[in-house]
């Protein structure tokens, strides 16, 4: 932990960032000379396991839970492997969704494939009230009822042996769904898309390819299929792990279904080696996914604080 968190070797207070500090044996802490409350200081200060007197073996099992779980994990799971309360799991599982929200300021680039759904209850499943309060909030003369009202519009841009970007986006019109391909894709990459007319001039600055649905679904190395598939895994888990959620913590959700660079040279790994799967050949698995550090290291040392609950049901899968 301490070469992950000061990989030159010399330790900083994470308040002043002063490098004028002194080892404590007995306190097993370090002390800065700086003028400033809390001089003392342990490994864990400034990190998500800040103030938590759970041990770090159970943070690093929680960690490789929520990262290799395609649905999703829920708190009540969580509780039963580590052997610890529900509360003490939904608050580890908070601060570790948090810290994987950490973004990049690296672009996707290469082949990046862009889709977009809606998430949100089904009209044929809905009291008749609330299908009527639904219409009458959201249908226009132009939309009428159709099978997206009242739901969540959500952007997903996928690089092919990468990672994927979600974000909840207002519509699903030309100026929305190209502001979030201007902003994380660099331009000049291949990019993928359905036959939707807002996506339409992004040959401007990307190499454009379509694939119509209603046709076919592969023309050679031209398809969807990967952030189709991340459709798939995130509304699974919101049917059956997390159930529903509620739209202030949607953001959350999305992110928590990210792709998270876990390789065998990874720091998460590396510091995962000496636990061992419920596989019969008690082999750690991990994630077949591309080294980034921008999705490991820097992301679960940054320190946060839980603001969401998972059980809160608004917006039906």
């Amino acid at each position: 932990m301490i070469e992950v968190r000061w990989p030159d070797g010399k330790v900083t207070c994470p308040t002043c960032g002063a490098e004028k500090v002194t080892y404590l044996a007995k306190q097993r802490r370090w002390k800065c000379y700086g003028k400033h409350p809390k001089p003392q200081f342990s490994v864990k200060v400034g990190t998500i396991f800040e103030d938590s007197s759970l041990g770090l073996d159970k943070w690093m099992m929680a960690m490789w839970l929520i990262a290799n779980c395609k649905n999703g994990v829920s708190s009540c799971e969580v509780a039963r492997d580590l052997g610890v309360t529900q509360k003490s799991a939904w608050h580890m599982l908070q601060r570790i969704r948090l810290a994987m929200r950490v973004g990049s300021f690296e672009m996707l680039s290469g082949h990046v494939e862009i889709d977009e759904t809606f998430i949100g209850g089904k009209a044929r499943n809905m009291h008749r009230s609330t299908l009527a309060k639904r219409v009458a909030e959201f249908a226009t003369p132009h939309t009428g009822r159709n099978q997206n009202i009242g739901k969540v519009a959500v952007m997903g841009l996928l690089e092919r042996n990468g990672e994927v970007r979600t974000m909840v986006i207002p519509n699903t019109k030309r100026r929305a769904l190209h502001g979030e391909v201007s902003k994380h894709v660099e331009a000049g990459s291949m990019v993928y898309s359905d036959a939707l007319r807002s996506y339409n001039k992004l040959n401007e600055e990307y190499i454009h390819n379509v694939i119509n649905h209603a046709v076919e679904y592969v023309r050679g190395n031209v398809h969807t299929n990967g952030i189709e598939n991340f459709w798939s895994l995130l509304k699974r888990s919101l049917g059956s792990t997390y159930i529903s959620v509620e739209p202030f913590t949607f953001s959350v959700t999305l992110t928590n279904r990210r792709s998270v660079s876990i390789t065998a040279s990874s720091p998460i790994a590396k510091d995962l080696k000496s636990f061992r799967s419920k596989s019969s050949d008690g082999v750690l698995p991990t994630r077949n996914l591309p080294e980034k550090p921008h999705a490991t290291r820097e992301s679960y040392l940054i320190g946060c604080l839980p603001v969401a609950d998972e059980k809160v049901r608004t917006i039906r899968s």
